[in-house]
Protein backbone atom coordinates (compact mmCIF):
# COMPACT_ATOMS: atom_id res chain seq x y z
CA UNK A 1 0.00 0.00 0.00
CA UNK A 2 3.09 2.44 -0.26
CA UNK A 3 2.71 5.49 -2.63
CA UNK A 4 3.78 4.30 -6.12
CA UNK A 5 7.19 5.97 -6.59
CA UNK A 6 8.85 4.02 -9.87
CA UNK A 7 8.88 7.27 -12.00
CA UNK A 8 10.98 8.88 -9.24
CA UNK A 9 12.89 6.21 -8.39
CA UNK A 10 13.97 5.86 -11.85
CA UNK A 11 14.81 9.58 -12.15
CA UNK A 12 17.30 9.36 -9.03
CA UNK A 13 18.52 5.72 -9.78
CA UNK A 14 18.37 3.09 -7.62
CA UNK A 15 20.96 3.11 -4.44
CA UNK A 16 20.40 -0.35 -2.90
CA UNK A 17 20.70 -3.55 -4.66
CA UNK A 18 16.85 -3.99 -3.69
CA UNK A 19 16.18 -0.61 -5.32
CA UNK A 20 17.84 -1.87 -8.17
CA UNK A 21 15.99 -5.44 -8.34
CA UNK A 22 12.39 -3.18 -8.01
CA UNK A 23 13.33 -1.37 -11.27
CA UNK A 24 14.46 -4.95 -13.00
CA UNK A 25 11.12 -6.49 -11.97
CA UNK A 26 9.20 -3.77 -13.10
CA UNK A 27 10.34 -3.55 -16.65
CA UNK A 28 10.73 -7.35 -17.26
CA UNK A 29 7.23 -7.51 -16.04
CA UNK A 30 5.89 -4.79 -18.53
CA UNK A 31 8.14 -6.56 -21.35
CA UNK A 32 5.50 -9.13 -21.33
CA UNK A 33 3.28 -6.91 -22.81
CA UNK A 34 0.24 -8.18 -20.84
CA UNK A 35 -1.21 -4.49 -20.43
CA UNK A 36 -4.35 -3.71 -18.68
CA UNK A 37 -7.04 -5.98 -18.53
CA UNK A 38 -4.68 -8.60 -20.02
CA UNK A 39 -5.36 -6.79 -23.65
CA UNK A 40 -1.61 -6.25 -24.40
CA UNK A 41 -0.02 -2.44 -23.69
CA UNK A 42 3.35 -0.94 -22.30
CA UNK A 43 2.36 -0.93 -18.67
CA UNK A 44 1.17 -4.14 -16.80
CA UNK A 45 2.58 -2.78 -13.58
CA UNK A 46 2.78 0.91 -12.18
CA UNK A 47 5.16 -0.41 -9.49
CA UNK A 48 6.96 -3.05 -7.53
CA UNK A 49 7.66 -2.85 -3.95
CA UNK A 50 9.80 -5.39 -1.73
CA UNK A 51 9.39 -5.99 1.89
CA UNK A 52 12.48 -7.38 3.42
CA UNK A 53 13.07 -8.77 6.92
CA UNK A 54 15.84 -10.94 8.48
CA UNK A 55 14.83 -14.78 7.85
CA UNK A 56 15.85 -17.97 8.86
CA UNK A 57 18.27 -19.21 5.61
CA UNK A 58 15.20 -22.13 4.90
CA UNK A 59 12.29 -19.44 4.53
CA UNK A 60 11.41 -17.79 1.67
CA UNK A 61 8.14 -15.72 2.52
CA UNK A 62 6.11 -14.38 -0.51
CA UNK A 63 2.88 -12.51 -0.28
CA UNK A 64 0.76 -11.44 -3.52
CA UNK A 65 -1.80 -9.45 -3.24
CA UNK A 66 -4.61 -9.24 -6.09
CA UNK A 67 -6.13 -6.54 -7.38
CA UNK A 68 -9.46 -7.09 -5.49
CA UNK A 69 -7.99 -7.23 -1.98
CA UNK A 70 -5.57 -4.18 -2.75
CA UNK A 71 -8.61 -1.82 -3.86
CA UNK A 72 -10.53 -2.78 -0.63
CA UNK A 73 -8.89 -1.98 2.82
CA UNK A 74 -8.24 0.22 5.50
CA UNK A 75 -6.23 0.67 8.68
CA UNK A 76 -7.09 0.77 11.86
CA UNK A 77 -5.41 0.57 15.78
CA UNK A 78 -7.26 -1.72 18.63
CA UNK A 79 -6.15 0.42 21.77
CA UNK A 80 -8.26 -1.10 24.22
CA UNK A 81 -10.31 2.14 24.79
CA UNK A 82 -13.75 0.55 22.57
CA UNK A 83 -15.11 0.08 19.03
CA UNK A 84 -12.74 1.57 16.16
CA UNK A 85 -14.74 4.56 14.13
CA UNK A 86 -13.58 4.70 10.56
CA UNK A 87 -13.66 8.21 9.25
CA UNK A 88 -16.11 8.66 6.35
CA UNK A 89 -14.37 9.69 3.14
CA UNK A 90 -15.28 12.87 1.55
CA UNK A 91 -16.65 12.63 -1.99
CA UNK A 92 -14.61 15.29 -2.99
CA UNK A 93 -11.77 12.73 -2.86
CA UNK A 94 -12.55 10.74 -5.96
CA UNK A 95 -12.40 12.43 -9.27
CA UNK A 96 -15.79 13.76 -10.85
CA UNK A 97 -15.06 10.93 -13.70
CA UNK A 98 -17.73 11.46 -17.03
CA UNK A 99 -17.87 8.92 -19.96
CA UNK A 100 -19.63 8.86 -23.14
CA UNK A 101 -19.62 6.51 -25.57
CA UNK A 102 -17.48 5.79 -28.10
CA UNK A 103 -18.61 7.27 -31.74
CA UNK A 104 -16.39 4.19 -32.96
CA UNK A 105 -17.97 1.81 -31.08
CA UNK A 106 -20.67 -1.47 -32.61
CA UNK A 107 -24.28 -0.34 -30.98
CA UNK A 108 -25.60 -4.42 -30.02
CA UNK A 109 -29.27 -4.27 -29.78
CA UNK A 110 -29.42 -7.59 -27.64
CA UNK A 111 -33.32 -8.21 -28.14
CA UNK A 112 -32.74 -9.13 -31.81
CA UNK A 113 -29.31 -10.82 -31.18
CA UNK A 114 -28.64 -13.71 -33.61
CA UNK A 115 -25.76 -16.13 -34.25
CA UNK A 116 -25.04 -14.58 -37.57
CA UNK A 117 -24.59 -10.89 -35.79
CA UNK A 118 -22.32 -13.05 -33.42
CA UNK A 119 -19.70 -14.15 -35.84
CA UNK A 120 -19.39 -10.70 -37.59
CA UNK A 121 -17.65 -9.83 -34.39
CA UNK A 122 -14.16 -9.96 -34.47
CA UNK A 123 -11.45 -10.26 -31.53
CA UNK A 124 -10.86 -6.47 -30.23
CA UNK A 125 -14.16 -5.43 -31.81
CA UNK A 126 -15.32 -2.55 -28.99
CA UNK A 127 -19.33 -3.20 -28.66
CA UNK A 128 -21.97 -0.95 -26.76
CA UNK A 129 -25.02 -3.20 -25.70
CA UNK A 130 -28.42 -2.19 -24.91
CA UNK A 131 -31.40 -4.77 -24.33
CA UNK A 132 -32.26 -7.22 -21.82
CA UNK A 133 -29.19 -10.06 -21.16
CA UNK A 134 -29.54 -12.41 -18.00
CA UNK A 135 -27.16 -13.18 -15.45
CA UNK A 136 -25.39 -16.12 -13.63
CA UNK A 137 -22.42 -16.99 -11.40
CA UNK A 138 -20.74 -20.21 -10.41
CA UNK A 139 -23.75 -21.23 -8.27
CA UNK A 140 -26.36 -20.90 -10.91
CA UNK A 141 -24.63 -22.51 -13.48
CA UNK A 142 -23.92 -25.68 -11.05
CA UNK A 143 -27.33 -25.53 -10.06
CA UNK A 144 -28.29 -26.05 -13.74
CA UNK A 145 -25.57 -28.50 -14.39
CA UNK A 146 -27.54 -30.78 -11.60
CA UNK A 147 -30.95 -29.99 -13.34
CA UNK A 148 -29.39 -31.20 -16.76
CA UNK A 149 -27.74 -34.63 -15.04
CA UNK A 150 -31.72 -34.91 -13.86
CA UNK A 151 -32.99 -35.03 -17.05
CA UNK A 152 -34.65 -31.52 -16.16
CA UNK A 153 -34.58 -28.60 -18.21
CA UNK A 154 -34.46 -24.70 -17.18
CA UNK A 155 -36.69 -23.41 -14.38
CA UNK A 156 -39.55 -21.78 -15.68
CA UNK A 157 -39.39 -17.87 -17.17
CA UNK A 158 -35.50 -18.75 -18.25
CA UNK A 159 -34.47 -19.18 -21.82
CA UNK A 160 -30.78 -18.47 -23.13
CA UNK A 161 -31.91 -19.29 -26.58
CA UNK A 162 -29.69 -16.46 -28.44
CA UNK A 163 -29.31 -14.41 -25.38
CA UNK A 164 -26.74 -13.01 -23.43
CA UNK A 165 -25.08 -14.06 -19.73
CA UNK A 166 -23.32 -12.10 -17.53
CA UNK A 167 -21.24 -13.34 -15.17
CA UNK A 168 -22.05 -11.35 -11.93
CA UNK A 169 -23.35 -11.07 -8.84
CA UNK A 170 -24.95 -7.57 -7.89
CA UNK A 171 -25.04 -6.06 -4.86
CA UNK A 172 -28.29 -4.77 -3.69
CA UNK A 173 -29.41 -1.49 -4.48
CA UNK A 174 -29.95 1.81 -2.70
CA UNK A 175 -32.00 4.76 -2.89
CA UNK A 176 -33.04 4.93 -6.66
CA UNK A 177 -30.71 2.65 -7.97
CA UNK A 178 -31.83 -0.47 -10.17
CA UNK A 179 -29.07 -2.53 -8.96
CA UNK A 180 -26.09 -2.14 -6.49
CA UNK A 181 -21.82 -2.17 -7.87
CA UNK A 182 -22.07 -5.02 -10.84
CA UNK A 183 -18.63 -5.67 -11.86
CA UNK A 184 -17.91 -8.63 -13.68
CA UNK A 185 -16.30 -12.00 -12.23
CA UNK A 186 -13.71 -13.94 -13.38
CA UNK A 187 -14.94 -15.80 -16.63
CA UNK A 188 -12.45 -18.46 -16.07
CA UNK A 189 -14.21 -20.40 -12.94
CA UNK A 190 -17.16 -20.54 -15.98
CA UNK A 191 -15.29 -22.43 -18.16
CA UNK A 192 -16.01 -26.03 -17.11
CA UNK A 193 -19.88 -24.92 -17.80
CA UNK A 194 -19.05 -23.76 -21.06
CA UNK A 195 -19.63 -26.26 -23.27
CA UNK A 196 -22.94 -27.30 -21.57
CA UNK A 197 -24.65 -24.14 -21.52
CA UNK A 198 -23.74 -23.78 -25.42
CA UNK A 199 -24.82 -26.84 -26.45
CA UNK A 200 -28.20 -27.27 -24.55
CA UNK A 201 -29.39 -23.95 -23.62
CA UNK A 202 -29.20 -21.78 -26.94
CA UNK A 203 -26.70 -19.20 -25.47
CA UNK A 204 -24.99 -17.32 -27.74
CA UNK A 205 -22.81 -15.11 -25.86
CA UNK A 206 -20.87 -14.97 -22.59
CA UNK A 207 -20.00 -11.43 -20.40
CA UNK A 208 -16.89 -11.85 -18.02
CA UNK A 209 -13.48 -10.14 -16.89
CA UNK A 210 -10.13 -12.37 -17.68
CA UNK A 211 -9.48 -14.71 -20.28
CA UNK A 212 -10.72 -18.00 -21.29
CA UNK A 213 -8.92 -20.81 -20.80
CA UNK A 214 -8.57 -23.92 -23.60
CA UNK A 215 -11.79 -25.42 -22.97
CA UNK A 216 -13.79 -22.30 -23.08
CA UNK A 217 -12.46 -21.07 -26.21
CA UNK A 218 -13.05 -24.53 -27.70
CA UNK A 219 -16.49 -24.24 -26.85
CA UNK A 220 -16.75 -20.82 -28.10
CA UNK A 221 -15.60 -21.72 -31.39
CA UNK A 222 -17.05 -25.28 -31.85
CA UNK A 223 -20.52 -23.31 -31.15
CA UNK A 224 -19.52 -19.82 -32.80
CA UNK A 225 -20.22 -17.89 -30.17
CA UNK A 226 -18.19 -15.25 -28.23
CA UNK A 227 -17.11 -13.88 -24.77
CA UNK A 228 -17.24 -10.40 -24.07
CA UNK A 229 -15.04 -8.73 -21.72
CA UNK A 230 -16.20 -5.59 -19.59
CA UNK A 231 -14.44 -3.41 -17.75
CA UNK A 232 -12.76 -5.35 -14.32
CA UNK A 233 -12.17 -3.01 -11.29
CA UNK A 234 -14.90 -0.53 -12.21
CA UNK A 235 -18.50 -2.50 -10.53
CA UNK A 236 -20.09 1.19 -9.92
CA UNK A 237 -19.50 2.71 -13.00
CA UNK A 238 -20.43 -0.61 -14.96
CA UNK A 239 -24.15 -0.85 -13.08
CA UNK A 240 -24.26 2.95 -14.44
CA UNK A 241 -25.04 1.37 -17.86
CA UNK A 242 -28.01 -0.86 -16.05
CA UNK A 243 -31.22 0.51 -16.38
CA UNK A 244 -33.72 -2.07 -14.61
CA UNK A 245 -32.91 -5.25 -12.60
CA UNK A 246 -35.37 -8.34 -11.50
CA UNK A 247 -34.78 -12.19 -10.59
CA UNK A 248 -35.80 -14.45 -12.74
CA UNK A 249 -35.22 -17.62 -10.65
CA UNK A 250 -33.41 -19.39 -8.07
CA UNK A 251 -33.79 -16.09 -5.55
CA UNK A 252 -32.36 -17.82 -2.43
CA UNK A 253 -29.14 -17.77 -3.98
CA UNK A 254 -28.95 -14.16 -2.98
CA UNK A 255 -26.61 -12.01 -5.59
CA UNK A 256 -26.10 -15.52 -7.03
CA UNK A 257 -29.82 -15.55 -8.55
CA UNK A 258 -30.36 -15.11 -11.97
CA UNK A 259 -31.20 -11.43 -12.82
CA UNK A 260 -32.36 -9.98 -16.22
CA UNK A 261 -30.77 -6.64 -16.31
CA UNK A 262 -31.65 -4.38 -19.06
CA UNK A 263 -28.72 -2.27 -19.99
CA UNK A 264 -28.00 1.28 -22.03
CA UNK A 265 -24.76 1.44 -24.09
CA UNK A 266 -23.08 -1.45 -21.89
CA UNK A 267 -19.27 -1.07 -23.08
CA UNK A 268 -17.90 -5.11 -23.80
CA UNK A 269 -14.92 -5.89 -25.98
CA UNK A 270 -14.59 -9.02 -28.21
CA UNK A 271 -12.06 -10.87 -26.32
CA UNK A 272 -12.92 -14.30 -27.75
CA UNK A 273 -14.34 -13.82 -31.04
CA UNK A 274 -16.82 -17.09 -33.25
CA UNK A 275 -13.92 -18.20 -34.60
CA UNK A 276 -11.64 -18.76 -31.33
CA UNK A 277 -9.26 -15.85 -31.49
CA UNK A 278 -8.70 -14.63 -28.23
CA UNK A 279 -7.01 -11.29 -27.54
CA UNK A 280 -5.36 -11.94 -24.35
CA UNK A 281 -3.28 -14.51 -26.36
CA UNK A 282 -2.94 -11.89 -29.87
CA UNK A 283 -2.59 -8.78 -28.01
CA UNK A 284 -0.20 -9.58 -25.60
CA UNK A 285 2.39 -11.28 -28.43
CA UNK A 286 1.97 -8.77 -30.86
CA UNK A 287 2.68 -5.64 -27.64
CA UNK A 288 5.54 -7.94 -26.27
CA UNK A 289 7.16 -7.76 -29.94
CA UNK A 290 7.08 -4.00 -30.20
CA UNK A 291 8.38 -3.58 -26.81
CA UNK A 292 11.20 -6.25 -27.44
CA UNK A 293 11.64 -3.89 -30.74
CA UNK A 294 11.29 -0.65 -28.94
CA UNK A 295 11.97 -0.72 -24.74
CA UNK A 296 15.15 -2.21 -24.01
CA UNK A 297 15.41 -3.71 -20.88
CA UNK A 298 17.52 -2.41 -17.78
CA UNK A 299 20.50 -4.95 -16.89
CA UNK A 300 21.65 -5.32 -13.58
Amino acid sequence: MDPIDMTELKARGPKTPLEELRIELCDKINALGIGAQGLGGRSTVLDVKIFYFPTHAASKPIAMIPNCAATRHAHFTLDGSGAVTLPVPSLSDWPNVTWRPDVNAKRVNLDTLTPEIVATWTAGDRLLLSGKLLTGRDAAHKRIADLFARGEGLPEGVDFTNRVIYYVGPVDPVRDEAVGPAGPTTATRMDKFTEMMLEKTGLIAMIGKAERGPTGIEAIRKHGAAYLMAVGGAAYLVSKAIKASRVVAFADLGMEAIYEFEVKDMPVTVAVDARGTSVHQSGPAEWSQKIAAGLPLRRR
